[in-house]
């Protein structure tokens, strides 16, 4: 390559040229300088065929400033610096070319799979074309797969009329239903189907992922879709996976019978199994197995649980002979301690991403001796009070979790959600694509995932919560604040007396000690809020909601103190 000074008049836009064919380029930002200073970074080119003329294949913008400033001063223009190329190498032209525009500005899907399609045309490997640009094969080969789309759904995909999430279900479809979907999407009078509902069309109404097989799916003798990616499976014959799938439900099932569990129930397909009806129980204990059998053929198994009701009248039968004295009334109800099992789980969740060497040795931990949620699935945090659902999702700190999570999921090549990272599939095929990606992250990155899967299997309410907290110092004021729905959720009136007197002081707690339970929540929402006059209590923490808990009221037991109370000699200095 050489470089030489070149007449405007002897240059042409090449064809191999990303842009070439498009309207005139935006040259507002380079046009002054080209007009007091010349161009100054030399175009890209090679000779023509003729000999006497040159084909611009990187430089475009630079190119049309300066026939703009040759226009403006009538013809006058110092010959442009070009580095020429050799003739004849098509696809190092093109690949000049790309490189340029792609690091000015990033084209959309539709350029990057035009660009890749003419590399790839040219000779160039998936390989060679992931290298040059610095991205992933897998992005390189999702480009190319949208050549495999009708010509009519590329050009709409460009125009921006149809999502990336229908792009992704139209790569399951073959070249007829393609067809008949574009029919439908030109039509304005019909209703084209999109996202989900796109995926059920194409399937006649359900689609099974293979993803959801309890079984080895290579064991199923009918087709598998794939979509053009290579990503996404799914079972062409739903009537044959219902088929296998419940005879391994059934296998599953006798092998827990067999283990020694002395009830396993299988659930109705599509009934929601809500754990906080449910208590853990040991097997010897008595605990049973659940098997929840999602619409999409997904199974979740609750191993060692009972039911709420059968754990108070065990509890009943336990405290049998007890005094109301021998017995402190707890100061919470199991209302509140569901929010502040889940409050407090999301301060610790933010604590064990910020320190992964923690994380990690709780998950290896987990991993020894089995417990909470590890089997393993991600903590819902699904409450059943509608207010509590909504406070604790709108809490700072689930906020900055989500955040991280959808970080990791980009990490991970996982499509961008809110929804857990951790999910069991039951599906070693899975397991092991997951992990042909961790071998290629470097450490701190596999760090960083494994603290928010731990972080994700944290159960909320267990005594791992308290020993985390404990150990990290976890401090739950810097992202929670006291709202409406935690005053709601108190139900003792010698309980808001405390907290109130703990917000505002004893002077306050007495002045309202008449009043009634909901006139003393609005007293403390108003000390927790600044509002009405009140002096906001700023950083106020109950001490529920410490690490380690504490005890509103003298001689108050909660569940959090009793659970902190029989780990607390581990964890001392």
């Amino acid at each position: 390559m050489q470089l030489q000074h070149i007449p405007i008049d002897q240059l042409d836009v090449s064809k191999l040229n990303m842009r070439h064919g498009r309207k005139a380029p935006a040259i507002d930002d380079i046009l002054p300088s080209v007009r007091s200073r010349g161009v100054l970074q030399p175009l890209l080119v090679r000779p023509m065929p003729c000999g006497e003329r040159f084909e611009i294949v990187a430089g475009r913008r630079r190119y049309f400033a300066a026939r703009t400033v040759t226009t403006e001063t009538d013809g006058a223009c110092d010959p442009l610096p070009c580095a020429v190329m050799k003739p004849g190498d098509d696809a190092a032209a093109l690949e000049a070319s790309i490189i340029e525009n792609v690091a000015r500005l990033a084209p959309d899907e539709m350029s990057q799979y035009e660009a890749f399609a003419r590399l790839s045309a040219k000779g160039r490997s998936v390989e060679e074309i992931a290298e040059t640009f610095g991205v992933s094969e897998r992005m390189v080969e999702r480009r190319l797969a949208l050549g495999n789309l009708l010509p009519g759904i590329r050009t709409a995909f460009r125009n921006e009329e149809i999502d990336a999430a229908s792009i992704r279900q139209l790569t399951l479809a073959t070249k007829a239903q393609q067809k008949a979907w574009l029919a439908l999407f030109r039509d304005p009078e019909e209703n084209t189907p999109r996202g989900q509902a796109l995926r059920d069309w194409l399937f006649g109404g359900q689609s099974i992922p293979v993803s959801s097989a309890l079984f080895d799916p290579e064991t199923y003798t009918a087709g598998i879709v794939t979509d053009l990616f290579g990503e996404d499976d799914c079972f062409a014959d739903t009537a044959l996976f219902w088929k296998m799938q419940n005879e391994a439900i059934a296998a599953k099932r006798e092998a827990f019978l067999a283990d020694g569990w002395q009830a396993v129930e299988v659930l109705e397909m599509g009934r929601y199994f809500a754990t906080w009806d449910y208590r853990r129980a040991a097997k010897e204990d008595g605990g049973r197995v659940y098997i929840e059998v999602g619409r999409k053929g997904e199974v979740t198994i609750h191993e060692g649980l009972i039911t709420e009701a059968e754990a108070r009248r065990r509890e009943r039968a336990t405290s049998a002979g007890e005094t109301s004295s021998d017995a402190p009334k707890p100061e919470t109800t199991r209302p509140m301690q569901e929010y502040l099992d889940l409050h407090r789980l999301a301060a610790v969740r933010l604590s064990l991403i910020a320190d992964p060497g923690v994380a990690l040795r709780l998950m290896v931990a987990h991993a020894l001796r089995s417990s909470g949620h590890w089997q393993v699935r991600a903590e819902l945090d699904q409450p059943r009070n509608k207010a509590t659902a909504e406070s604790v999702s709108t809490s700072p700190a689930a906020q900055l979790f989500n955040a991280e999570r959808r970080e990791v999921r980009h990490l991970l090549d996982l499509a961008e959600s809110d929804d857990p990272v951790t999910r069991p599939t039951y599906d070693g095929y899975s397991t092991a694509e997951l992990f042909a990606r961790l071998l290629k992250l470097p450490d701190d990155a596999v760090l960083r995932i494994a603290a928010l899967v731990m972080a994700e299997t944290l159960e909320a309410g267990s005594a791992l919560v308290e020993a985390a907290g404990c150990h990290l110092g976890t401090d739950p004021s810097l992202h929670w604040r006291a709202d409406e729905n935690f005053f709601r959720l108190i139900r003792d009136r010698t309980v808001m007396q405390a907290i109130i007197a703990d917000i505002g002081g004893k002077h306050v707690a007495d002045g309202n000690a008449a009043e009634k339970l909901t006139t003393q929540r609005k007293v403390a929402l108003d000390l927790a809020e600044g509002t009405n006059g009140r002096q906001k209590a700023e950083g106020w923490l109950p001490g529920w909601m410490a690490f380690p808990p504490k005890p509103v009221t003298e001689g108050g037991v909660s569940d959090a103190v009793s659970r902190w109370a029989r780990i607390a000699d581990l964890f001392e200095d």
